[in-house]
């Protein structure tokens, strides 16, 4: 008999409209989930399991009358410890913030999920402030692999992978300033959208400026679909959202690929050296891509690099971060943060310009390329998790995170809507993710093609032995 804890939001939301469980019997098996496994992976820093219940029990009651509050009603969802969520602290990760007060506000994607009936079952893991690419903390210590312990989940939306991959909820919210929710998708086998930049609110802002997304980490695209129908909604705090999108994404999933232009890219023009484990199930999953009517072609997005504007920018916003900690507390961080933010603090107002302007031109570049092409496609890492606990692979050569994200990070200075596909497991029985980029506004467009590859079985994974 299929588990609760193994379904889909939607598959969820079928069977409390037939009455074959309730938000109640869901909860609870996404309660127990996390208690069989906290101790292993470490993928939550706080768990309200009286106040889950009590919302399970208040939807199993709308549901009863027949009156759902939204489209989510009953479905028990995870929040990344970046995002405000009221009735409890957002720590953020880090020793540096204070958890008294009064903690009384959402953010903006945690109210529309608040106000579709959503049940909260608590905050995962974050590296500080989000700072990299893996998830361990000085508060919160290090988040692992379902899949491998001995492995990192990646990050920096770690925890959050870990808990939909484990059936922990299956709808979890993550944030995405260089690849956060991305990188830690296709480690833990679940797929994630970064959405155009604004088609989420925000709020408050992220001190790496618009560089930061906030999106959906669900079991498949649908999912996905379902849960940006809910949190792409308005919310006034944020003054950089975008305006009312054209319709649902639900509705946007079934047109298929049959005649997308579609790029692929397996290594950026010869820049990346990616993994034969990696290269080989990405390949097939664009193989399957043709085979389903998409006319592809292998050809490489005109750009170099762009790391260091990159980390002109996100160096700069680590130092915002630290700016008015005193120096007691600055020695409290992570000793990775703290140094980048030492590197930040010393770029220039001309520096930081200059960033934007290798920014505007990356844009540029990537606006030409999708009048060719609707898709472009890439692994989404070029390898499989490494050890847990380290920034960055041993013995790679890699100084920090963005050494080994090079398919990610470039489409946050973009701000094109990406996602991490589940397409394989490689040698070693770990999780491959292919990444879908399209034109910003084209969400929709990015959904449907994951769709498309769920649907013909060409994506998911088998989900971790625990």
């Amino acid at each position: 008999m299929t588990e609760l804890t193994d379904l889909t939001a939607a598959q969820l939301i079928d069977g409390y409209r037939k009455g074959e469980f309730s938000p109640v019997d869901a909860t609870r098996a996404a309660l127990r989930r996390i208690e069989e496994t906290e101790p292993a992976v470490n993928a939550f820093v706080r768990v309200d399991a009286d106040d889950a219940l009590a919302r399970a029990e208040e939807s199993a009651r709308r549901w009863g009358r027949g009156e759902p509050a939204g489209l989510v009603d009953g479905v028990p969802v995870s929040v990344k410890d970046i995002l405000l969520l009221r009735g409890g602290p957002t720590l953020r990760g880090s020793r540096t913030v204070r958890p008294e007060g009064a903690w009384d506000e959402d953010a903006p994607s945690v109210a529309r999920l608040r106000e579709h009936g959503a049940v909260f079952l608590g905050k995962t893991t974050t590296p500080e402030f989000g700072w990299k690419g893996v998830t361990d903390s000085p508060l919160s210590g290090v988040t692992r692999n379902p899949y491998d312990t001995s492995r990192t989940a990646g990050g920096s939306s770690g925890g959050s992978a870990v808990a939909v991959a484990l059936g922990a909820g299956p709808l979890s919210l993550g944030t995405d300033g260089g690849g956060s929710v991305r990188i830690p998708a296709a480690f833990c086998g679940i797929f994630a959208l970064k959405p155009t930049y604004g088609r989420v609110p925000l709020y408050p802002a992220s001190a790496f400026g618009t560089l930061a997304h906030v999106g959906p980490m669900t079991r498949d695209a649908a999912d996905a679909a379902l849960t940006m129908d809910v949190i792409s909604g308005p919310d006034s705090r944020d003054w950089s959202q975008l305006g009312p999108g054209s319709g649902s994404f639900r509705d946007a999933l079934d047109g298929g690929v049959h005649g997308l232009r579609i790029a692929y890219s397996p290594s950026l023009g010869g820049q990346v050296a990616v993994q034969p484990g990696v290269a080989a199930a990405v390949r097939r999953a664009v193989e399957r891509l043709a085979e389903l009517g998409a006319y592809v072609e292998e050809t490489d997005p005109d750009f170099t690099e762009p790391l260091e504007a990159f980390h002109t920018l996100w160096f700069s916003g680590a130092a915002r971060v630290a700016q008015k900690l005193p120096a007691a507390q600055r020695e409290l961080l992570d000793p990775g943060l703290r140094e980048i933010c030492g590197y930040g603090a010393r770029y220039s107002a001309l520096d930081y310009l200059a960033a934007v302007d290798v920014r505007m031109d990356l844009g540029r570049r990537m606006g030409r390329f999708h009048e060719t092409y609707d898709l472009l496609v890439t692994p989404t890492l070029p390898l499989t998790a490494f050890e847990a606990g380290v920034e960055v692979p041993p013995r790679s050569g890699h100084r920090r995170w963005t050494g080994w994200t090079p398919f990610t990070y470039p489409f946050n200075l973009t701000q094109q809507p990406a996602a991490s596909v589940p397409v394989g497991l490689d040698a070693a029985g770990l999780p491959v993710g292919l990444q879908l980029v399209a034109a910003r506004h084209q969400d929709d467009l990015v959904l449907r093609a994951a769709h498309a590859l769920y649907e013909a079985g060409a994506a998911g994974v088998a989900p971790p032995a625990m």
